[in-house]
């Protein structure tokens, strides 16, 4: 099945050169174009697409605030949001992810590994690139200027999906924050990894998780990963 791209970027060079990368590809094709961020909402309503490429500074919106729009909006459920900006800084990664982003790359990526990015990211899995990720949701989310937060004092949406995971759930949620993959985690329970993926699956659904990589945010900011955990630098996908 084809993937329909949707490029946001206020650059029309930029969504240019990106659509003749993308459509040089025979299953992705750009289906539309967005120069601002509330163009790119608009036009992922109008044209049934499966991925945004979405860059960060535009104008009118910018694009952590479209992809909070595009992520919350029921109707686009299917969307993925893969965010590809000059500006990696660690504000922006974690500000993105908790958006609702499904990965990030920056603009410098060579062709083959955007390529494969959009293919990574439409099929559900989460791109948390570079390989630090992992450790600076952390950082950022596990220590805020306060202490790392107790369960207790998660935002009400998140304290409420707490309380629906189990007990493995919650221990295998807390190891996807920490980087590990399926097989990782299967392995480090004594379980198969088709048990380890139910389990991950369950958890998603249960903290109303689009992907891994919304996983790892909610394992943070419930406080069921910490920094003292140990992060990996592969959060895995499998």
């Amino acid at each position: 099945m084809t993937i329909r791209v949707l490029l946001a970027d206020d650059q029309a060079l930029l969504r240019a050169t990106f659509r003749l990368l993308l459509d040089s590809d025979p299953g992705i094709e750009v289906v539309g174009e967005a120069a601002t961020g509330a163009e790119a909402v608009t036009r992922a309503r109008e044209l049934a697409v499966d991925l945004v490429l979405m860059d960060i500074r535009m104008p009118e919106m910018d694009g952590i605030e479209a992809t909070r729009l595009i992520t919350a909006d029921a109707s686009l459920a299917g969307v993925r949001v893969l965010v590809l900006t000059t500006f990696e800084t660690d504000e922006i990664v974690v500000a993105a992810l908790r958006a609702g982003a499904s990965g990030f790359l920056g603009k410098g990526v060579n062709p083959d590994e955007l390529l494969q990015a959009v293919r990574t990211v439409a099929a559900g899995e989460s791109l948390l690139s570079p390989a630090a990720t992992t450790a600076l949701i952390g950082r950022f989310l596990a220590q805020p200027p306060a202490a790392t937060p107790e369960p207790s004092s998660a935002e009400p949406a998140y304290a409420r999906a707490l309380t629906e995971l189990t007990g493995r759930e919650r221990e295998i949620t807390a190891l996807v924050g920490a980087g590990l993959s399926n097989y990782e985690i299967a392995d480090r329970l004594t379980i198969s990894a088709a048990t380890a993926k139910t389990h991950v699956n369950r958890a998603m659904m249960k903290t109303g998780s689009r992907d891994r990589a919304q996983l790892v945010v909610f394992a943070y900011e419930t406080g069921l990963t910490t920094p003292r955990a140990g992060t990996r630098t592969d959060s895995g996908g499998r």
